[in-house]
């Protein structure tokens, strides 16, 4: 799943650890979702985009097999 993540977030000069303590997980899961090796779950990515006065399809995008 692609994300938008660490450039929203760098707009904001958020560091990861910032935006971890924003929505309550750990620095190691806002890395692992911006480096693509783990997928949030809905209620986390809803967290994000809320966060970020986003819709969730604004800040995540599925890659469509082809």
């Amino acid at each position: 799943m692609k994300t938008r993540i660490a450039e929203l977030r760098k707009e904001k000069k958020l560091s990861q650890a910032e935006l971890a303590d924003i929505v309550g997980v750990t620095r190691q899961t806002i890395t692992s979702i911006e480096t693509e090796k783990y997928i949030a779950s809905l209620p986390l990515a809803y967290k994000i985009a809320k966060y970020f006065n986003l819709k969730i399809e604004d800040v995540f995008a599925l890659e469509e097999e082809s």
